[in-house]
């Protein structure tokens, strides 16, 4: 399974390489844990904006191969923005910190651009934009 950022339903997919390998019932449930990914993204808040960078449409994919390291390419609200150096190592440290995760790594990207599009209803509703 492998899909890209879905701008219509704001969601994050998780994508999988090499998916023809069979599991067993010791090996962990690779979407298992991109859930489990996603809820730790979600614990991550912009110091400026009371809402998560989940939600604030700040994560556009997050993909996880069958050795469990994990990819996430995510952008910021701003090239500025003044937590550019300390967010992405905030997201990489927290999905470093599950069991199940053997590496991660966080790609910034600037493509396309952050705008209020990407933020989430609950996101929208939360800063009253709604």
């Amino acid at each position: 399974m492998a899909s890209e950022y879905d701008k219509k339903n704001k969601n994050v997919c998780i994508s999988i390489s090499n998916t023809n390998r069979i599991m067993s019932t010791e090996e962990i449930d690779v979407n298992a844990l991109g859930e489990k990914i996603v809820r730790v993204i979600k614990t991550i808040f912009d110091p400026e904006i009371p809402v998560d960078i989940y939600e604030l449409g700040l994560i556009y994919d997050v993909f996880v191969n069958e050795d469990y390291e994990v990819k996430v390419l995510m952008t910021l609200t701003t090239p500025n923005c003044p937590v550019a150096e300390t967010l992405p190592l905030e997201v990489e440290e927290k999905i470093k910190s599950l069991d199940a995760v053997k590496d991660a790594e966080v790609e910034i990207t600037f493509d396309p651009p952050w705008t209020q599009d990407l933020m989430s209803e609950e996101a929208k509703l939360e800063l009253g934009m709604l």
